[in-house]
């Protein structure tokens, strides 16, 4: 079985993410690291847009993508936002109905702390 990466790696994954976000308006880079039950890692970065509601968090970017790969089983996120080390960027609102839905046993790390996620959403709205 294929050893799972860390909690710091995992980190180091979305750091390198951030690095590449679209975030001409807010200068907020974030990156994400969703770690699936198999062991692979899929990132996503924030993009920004100019309407700002079109604007996409790097979350939601990571299970977009995972989902659109044909990936589930999520067991892990790693959160963090470029110029913020040592704070907890937690996901925002819509992130976190996202991970409800499609991994609302998983972990959600930032970098100083770990978290549910059904701690950081506890009453979320789903259909199962």
């Amino acid at each position: 079985m294929k050893r799972l990466p860390t909690d710091r790696q995992l980190l180091t994954a979305a750091r390198r993410a951030a690095k590449n976000a679209y975030a001409p308006y807010s200068k907020f880079k974030v990156g994400a690291a969703l770690l699936c039950k198999d062991g692979s890692v899929v990132t996503g970065c924030n993009v920004e847009n100019a309407s700002y509601g079109l604007s996409i968090c790097a979350e939601r970017v990571a299970i977009g993508r995972a989902i659109a790969e044909g990936r589930g089983d999520f067991v892990a996120i790693g959160v963090i936002a470029l110029g913020k080390r040592g704070q907890d960027v937690t996901p925002c609102g819509a992130c976190r109905q996202v991970l409800a839905e499609f991994a609302p046993d998983a972990r959600v790390i930032c970098e100083g702390r770990a978290f549910k996620v059904k701690e950081l959403l506890p009453a979320a709205f789903t259909l199962r």
